[in-house]
């Protein structure tokens, strides 16, 4: 089933190509296929558009054939007839109605209920009645531009509410007097894209096909669906590798911490009380308190006198840094008592203690 679905979405594809073409037979011819192989709603409503067309290329061409046999009948005091007009009577009859309509809406033959899929639906059938190369009616070029427009202003939400708010039945096409691709009638409303583009957009889907995309500024930009693909690709292969770059440090930071875990054990002794170190120890020395794990007897089997200097080290070195910042505050409270003049505050400062550098003095002598 999956094989059907694929044949058909190409023969999908190919039919829309012949649309592009004029090639209607064949594009009929493909979506019939399609439709067997694998039932669409896409399929189906191209193929309702383009069976009409194809009968009305043939009404088109019946009577230009029959002209081309008729030999030119010439009057024997007068002028020659004229050649029969090369479109169709229901041509004509589309382009007139397209003239008289007074809104977007009903250029399009719409409600202003009528969702996106209804507009896009109305459009293509509208297109393909009045594409310029299918339809040589007069003022069928301008018609194809006022529904380009249409559809281009109803498919963009803030347009649309502007267009609901402002629109009134005084916006009349005057297609004889226009010249631009866009719709600036009463109210300004212009498209930001061109009636063949806009008809591109949605008779396209084919491989290497150009397609149009919205640049800053709001304007419409045309650039090849391979080439954009291509250059997607390699900016998230250029993004991706940034990113991995980026990221390694990281990386490398998180694996060593792991490896790190593996080999580094937690320390012997603690010289602060901990839930992990619970059990109070003293030095055979200086008289050192430190503290070890519950496990610590069984565990350790080094040498106790070798740690035990390690432990004096260790606090005698704290120690250290303690009278430093001891003395040093004290110090800084005198020079702050004497620069106010402040004999008492001075005293104070001056008989502040430093437990730290007395608990030194008293193991070093």
């Amino acid at each position: 089933m999956d094989g059907n679905k694929d044949e058909a979405e190409r023969c999908t594809e190919l039919a829309e190509r012949c649309v592009r073409e004029n090639r209607f037979d064949d594009a009929e011819k493909y979506l019939k296929k399609a439709q067997r192989l694998y039932p669409t709603k896409k399929a189906e409503d191209l193929l309702e558009t383009v069976t009409l067309m194809s009968k009305q290329n043939s009404d088109f061409v019946k009577p230009q054939s029959e002209t081309r046999k008729r030999p030119n009948a010439t009057k024997s005091n007068g002028p020659q007839t004229q050649m029969a007009p090369d479109y169709t009577e229901d041509q004509l009859a589309h382009v007139k109605r397209i003239r008289k309509c007074k809104d977007y809406y009903e250029i399009l033959g719409i409600t202003k209920e009528a969702t996106d899929s209804d507009i896009k639906k109305a459009y293509k059938k509208l297109a393909l009645q009045l594409h310029p190369d299918k339809n040589k009616a007069p003022g069928a070029a301008e018609a194809f531009k006022a529904i380009g427009n249409a559809v281009a202003v109803l498919t963009d939400v803030e347009k649309r509410k502007q267009y609901d708010l402002y629109g009134s039945d005084e916006d009349r096409i005057s297609s004889s007097r226009q010249t631009h691709t866009h719709y600036n009638y009463t109210r300004g409303f212009e498209a930001d894209i061109t009636a063949e583009e806009l008809f591109n957009m949605f008779f396209g889907g084919f491989p290497q096909q150009e397609f149009y995309m919205r640049r800053s500024g709001g304007r419409w930009t045309r650039q090849s669906e391979a080439h954009s693909q291509a250059h997607t690709h390699s900016q998230q292969q250029a993004n991706g590798y940034t990113t991995f770059l980026q990221m390694l440090p990281v990386l490398l930071l998180i694996v060593l911490t792991m490896m790190s875990s593996f080999f580094i054990s937690d320390p012997i002794y603690s010289l602060h009380q901990s839930s992990k170190y619970s059990v109070p120890r003293t030095t055979q020395n200086l008289k050192v308190p430190y503290y070890v794990k519950e496990n610590f007897h069984t565990e350790y089997d080094g040498n106790l006198r070798r740690l035990e200097v390690s432990v004096e080290e260790e606090f005698v070195n704290f120690l250290r840094h303690s009278c430093y910042r001891e003395r040093n505050y004290r110090e800084s409270m005198m020079w702050k008592a004497r620069s106010f003049g402040d004999q008492e505050q001075f005293q104070r400062a001056r008989n502040i203690e430093t437990p730290s550098c007395k608990r030194l003095q008293e193991m070093q002598a």
